[in-house]
């Protein structure tokens, strides 16, 4: 764990809340540290109100914001002293305690703070940083957890159980915090949860998270649980395509629309998804709770969808009864599939959706490899994970995208997608929320789009084993294909038939006809497994009902076609 604090960077950001942006970048530049909205920060400070009043004011990272990319809009600005009277009631439901918080905004265009504001606002310090910090959720996640925490951090750190994030929480800290706290704190592990770190300025805050996340490393180094067996070589094995094909029509036949599956076949996930001992660590709970509203509580092994729905309902059945309040089942489609064949998959409604749910499970599973090393794997029972899932504040996080895009889920192939009709397509597509997978010969096809739901291909379209190879990374990168875009062609420049030698001929039907058909034919299979059926474009031409002199190849070829 290295610090990336620069005083040459850090001193272009002059005041306190420019100094707390600069810091809360730099923790959420690294995935070990925080995941896709995970974590959050805040600074207090002194300002004058309109009435010329001085008052201290809590910046806290506003819901919605994720640390690597947030700004100073992000932060909520809320009145500490109000926010400290509410640490001090007996109770507070979540309702009242968004309510209170939205009313005592400095700034009414401000997001939501963090279901963490009053915690932040009660810690006597002036900077404080909250990560979820691989090692120290490893640590906490083992038999013995809270004991290992104090030998490696002494008094030093104030040790919370675990409890429910929000009020809850703010109240076990007021009552314990008091009690270890000592001269020598500088931070606290929240079990099972996540570290916090504080200072009275941002470098100081910053360095002693990272700091403190290093010292949980070098303990897993020194007890033989930081470096993971190494993984073989990748294989050539051929992706089953038209499994995970399949695997995806269940999963959008469940769930009631179309769903992006997207493969880890690394090494890495691979040697996961083949270990021995795989059904007994990967189906005890998440790293920390806040995954279970991405994953979900558990990862399906194999593909036996209709069982993993079945369990997650009876999940729900035994859990609902005793929710803090009246809840309606989710939908029980798995978010993270584990396969001896396939390796790491993931679902989502949307390509990001997907990759967020990968890349929380890659570190997972590392958590879960290096907590087995150190002393046994260990998750919260699945009560607190309900909790947490069905959660009103947790779930608010996931509905603010607005309405879904009209093809949102979908997959959709183009040839010839480099440039012209073909191009317009493809942006036309993306723009109505499809992934797509786009075909040409020209190399610039691979940096047509830089973004998680285009992936370029350099194919010719008439060698059947680079448009199988095309097919199986579409399947690989979104699990299956919705429309096929059929654009393609060449047109040979004016050649009257008495110039129009067999070769040129024969070339011009070959890719703008028996091309067209090798492909509906390889693409078959899949689009009979879209979940919205599947659909397909075939680009004509006005040379159809109006051919010109010198096109006799390019219009014959396009009227076989039509």
């Amino acid at each position: 764990m290295k610090s990336l604090w620069k005083d040459d960077d850090a001193n272009q950001h002059k005041d306190h809340l420019a100094q707390r942006v600069y810091s809360s970048r730099l923790l959420g530049a690294d995935p070990s540290l925080v995941l896709h909205g995970g974590g959050n920060t805040s600074v207090k400070i002194t300002e004058t109100n309109i009435l010329g009043e001085e008052e201290e004011i809590l910046y806290v990272k506003g819901s919605g914001w994720d640390l690597d990319s947030i700004e100073a809009p992000g932060f909520s600005p809320m009145r500490m002293a109000h926010l400290l009277k509410l640490a001090g009631l007996k109770s507070l439901s979540d309702t009242q305690m968004v309510n209170e918080m939205k009313t005592h905004q400095t700034l009414a265009s401000a997001p939501t703070g963090s279901v963490e504001t009053i915690l932040h606002a009660m810690l006597p310090h002036k900077y404080v940083d909250h990560t979820h910090a691989d090692a120290v959720v490893t640590i906490t996640n083992t038999g013995g957890g809270a004991e290992r925490i104090r030998e490696i951090y002494g008094d030093e750190m104030v040790v919370i159980p675990y409890v429910m994030p929000g009020f809850d929480l703010a109240r076990m800290v007021a009552e314990i915090y008091p009690q270890q706290a000592t001269e020598k704190t500088i931070g606290m592990i929240l079990m099972n949860h996540g570290i916090f770190s504080f200072g009275d300025s941002a470098k100081v805050a910053y360095e002693r998270m990272i700091a403190l996340v290093g010292r949980a490393e070098e303990y897993l180094k020194k007890n033989h649980a930081w470096e993971l067996p190494k993984p073989p070589k990748s294989s050539n094995e051929p992706v089953p395509a038209r499994k995970m094909a399949e695997l995806r029509s269940q999963l959008s036949a469940v769930a009631g629309r179309p769903m992006v599956l997207s493969a880890d076949r690394s090494p890495e996930a691979m040697q996961f998804c083949r270990r021995d001992d795989l059904k007994k660590i990967s189906q005890r709970g998440p790293a920390t709770p806040d995954h279970v509203i991405r994953t979900k509580r558990l990862p399906m092994l194999g593909s036996d969808v209709d069982a993993y729905c079945n369990a997650y309902r009876n999940y729900f059945n035994d859990h609902a009864a005793g929710s803090r309040s009246p809840v309606q089942m989710l939908d029980p489609v798995p978010r993270v599939i584990l396969d001896r064949k396939l390796g790491l998959l993931s679902a989502g409604m949307s390509i990001k959706e997907s990759r967020i749910n990968a890349d929380i499970y890659r570190h997972t599973l590392r958590i879960i490899q290096q907590a087995e090393r150190l002393g046994g794997w260990q998750a919260l029972p699945p009560r607190d994970i309900f909790e947490v899932e069905y959660w009103d504040l947790e779930q608010a996080k996931l509905g603010k995208g607005g309405a879904a895009p009209e093809l949102q889920g979908e997959v959709a192939l183009v040839t010839g997608a480099a440039s012209g009709i073909g191009r317009a397509c493809v942006d036309s597509l993306l723009a109505r929320g499809a992934c797509v997978v786009g075909l040409d010969l020209n190399p610039d096809i691979i940096d047509l789009h830089d973004r998680p739901d285009f992936l370029g291909v350099v194919c010719d379209i008439t060698d059947r084993d680079a448009v199988a190879s095309a097919l199986d990374q579409t399947v690989t990168h979104f699990g299956g294909l919705d429309m096929l875009l059929l654009n393609a062609g060449m047109f040979p420049g004016g050649k009257r038939i008495e110039a129009l030698d067999d070769d040129l001929w024969r070339r011009v039907m070959e890719v703008n006809l028996d091309a067209n058909m090798m492909l509906m034919r390889e693409c078959h299979p899949l689009l009979k497994l879209a979940p919205s059926h599947g659909r397909v474009v075939v680009i004509g031409s006005k040379n159809v009902p109006a051919p010109g002199p010198g096109a006799a190849a390019y219009s014959a070829s396009k009227a076989a076609l039509n």
